[in-house]
């Protein structure tokens, strides 16, 4: 083992019931996010909603054994899950050097609040969210939070107008959908999305993408086991992600944009990479004239739309400039580390998730990487996460053994 501290660039933030409460104005207080207890259960109320937190998204320090995706209580969870301070500490036992938190009960970027009926309280429900991350987790622990922002999607304007004043508060990063059409919102080939765009290319903000931000898993049946579902979803979610960006055009109209696929790991990313290569090659010419619908049926008098392919398209560079693949185990992809590139991958421990492997990532992940140089194990554990999010991280020597 060649590394003691790692980032974790996906790890999730159970909501106290306090944040909507403290931090909207009063009036607003009774219809904002609220927990509400009944006999020995609880849930989120929101609008005309009631949400519960599923066991699944709260097993740290749980054993496996104890899993469970039935609805859990606070009494029920481990602070960290919630509390900023016990989740520092949590971090100093996981050895997690520096964390960024997805929401829940928004959803992974944010959703809820898309969904929502009155547009003003979710503006500032969304707002509220975003100070509770920088106040007190970023601001409260200097260089042990990269602050991750939502944005009101419904509204790219106002979206962008709270990436520019998050930005100015040290925010590095936006979730952002995996693919908005599933959210009924237009596709990343629109112009819809440009101030959005525009914004991050300015401010130097990552899009982060959680596996899952769709609302959208992809499965074969509706009734797909659920472990397959799972085994299967979350790589099939994020290759049509990874592609639908690298033709998309954006990164040539934004040189600055840079797009993280968050716990969508990294193995099969060759595969994809080398057949959108092999498409570009066999396709380019009639695919630079014009378009056409690939469950076309053939019959005389289909339609051919506008060409959206530059010829000039080289895959790999964008790939290596724009995009970042996330891990938690992934003993394939570090195998293919020649293929996907030793500076586009960074490691997370998903606390405090099923899937996580907190706390005893730095002792699994030195068996994986263990035999790979020390500059690159260095990267993929730190160093890319602090240059892809311009992110200092806080000094080692500076936290106080657990």
């Amino acid at each position: 083992m060649s590394f003691s501290w790692f980032i974790s660039v996906d790890d999730h933030l159970i909501e106290p019931a306090r944040l909507w409460q403290e931090r909207l104005p009063e009036k607003w207080r009774e219809t904002g996010p609220r927990i509400v207890r009944e006999d020995k259960s609880e849930f989120w109320v929101y609008e005309d909603r009631q949400i519960v937190t599923t066991g699944l998204n709260a097993v740290a320090g749980k054993k496996r054994e104890e899993f469970s995706p039935e609805p859990i209580t606070y009494e029920e969870m481990r602070l960290g899950c919630y509390d900023p301070a016990a989740r520092v500490a949590d971090m100093n036992q996981g050895h997690v050097l520096s964390s960024m938190l997805f929401p829940s009960l928004p959803r992974y970027c944010g959703q809820i609040f898309h969904e929502a009926k009155d547009k003003e309280l979710a503006l500032l429900c969304v707002r509220a969210w975003n100070d509770f991350i920088l106040e007190e987790f970023a601001q409260a622990y200097p260089g042990r939070f990269i602050p991750m922002m939502i944005i009101p999607l419904w509204d790219p304007v106002a979206a962008a107008a709270e990436i520019e004043r998050t930005a100015a508060l040290g925010a590095k990063s936006i979730a952002f959908s995996e693919n908005p059409t599933k959210l009924g919102l237009p596709s990343i080939h629109t112009d819809f999305w440009d101030p959005v765009f525009r914004a991050c290319d300015d401010t130097g903000f990552v899009i982060s993408m959680h596996v899952g931000s769709s609302s959208n898993m992809i499965r074969t049946s509706e009734d797909m086991p659920t472990l397959a579902f799972m085994a299967y979803s979350a790589a099939a979610n994020q290759a049509g992600t990874l592609l639908d960006w690298l033709f998309s055009g954006n990164f040539v109209k934004y040189s600055n944009l840079k797009i993280a696929l968050s716990e969508g790991s990294i193995g099969w990313m060759p595969y994809f990479l080398e057949r959108a290569e092999q498409v570009v090659d066999k396709q380019r010419f009639w695919a630079s004239r014009f378009d056409i619908s690939m469950n076309a049926t053939h019959e005389r008098g289909e339609q051919k739309g506008m060409a959206t392919f530059d010829l000039d398209t080289d895959i790999r560079r964008l790939f290596r400039d724009h995009v970042y693949g996330t891990f938690i185990e992934d003993q394939a992809g570090i195998r293919l580390l020649d293929i996907i590139g030793e500076d586009n991958v960074m490691l997370e421990c998903d606390y405090p998730h099923s899937d996580s492997t907190w706390p005893d990532t730095v002792q699994l992940a030195g068996k994986w990487l263990g035999h790979l140089p020390q500059d690159v194990q260095d990267k993929i554990t730190v160093g890319n996460a602090s240059r892809v999010y311009n992110f200092t991280p806080a000094d080692p020597a500076s936290i106080p053994e657990s």
